[in-house]
């Protein structure tokens, strides 16, 4: 048996220097064919957050999901219908919609989920750097805070 036979691929010594330097530069190597779809799944959530941060400072509503006034849910509903995307109504559905992917994996554009007792209760739009875009709460407005909680999931829209 050869080594090619137990390793899926091997990389050319060009490869593999190519290879090491994207990653030193924090860049990401697909697999042929599975370019389009991540491109197109970082593309609508890049949309998304954009959205999401053009609307900094409208103020909160309970049941809005905008033009100009928004709810937590109504905020990222609004966000991903804008990029191409459609969400069911609360933060909850959200989260049975999404694909679930852990803290390591989040990437931008990402729903966070906040949640108690097996509930989830508010929404944002992971930005990084442990920071959401949402619509808090009455007497609020759009804006971009830091995860202030260790009870989050994540969720990806697909």
């Amino acid at each position: 048996m050869t080594a090619q036979k137990h390793v899926p691929f091997l990389l050319s010594r060009a490869g593999a220097v190519s290879a090491l330097t994207l990653a030193a530069v924090g860049g990401t190597m697909l697999a042929p064919g599975a370019a389009p779809e991540a491109q197109a799944a970082t593309s609508y959530a890049n949309k998304a957050l954009s959205v999401a941060a053009s609307k900094k400072g409208a103020p909160y509503r309970y049941g809005s999901a905008g033009p100009t006034r928004f709810d937590c849910s109504g905020l990222t509903l609004y966000a991903y219908k804008k990029a191409g995307k459609s969400l069911p109504r609360t933060a909850q559905q959200q989260y049975n919609k999404t694909r679930h992917v852990s803290a390591s994996s989040r990437q931008k554009g990402d729903l966070v989920f906040f949640h108690s007792g097996g509930r989830v209760y508010h929404v944002g739009i992971y930005a990084g750097s442990g920071r959401i875009w949402h619509s808090p709460k009455t007497g609020s407005w759009v804006k971009l805070d830091k995860i202030w909680s260790s009870k989050v999931y994540y969720g990806r829209v697909r």
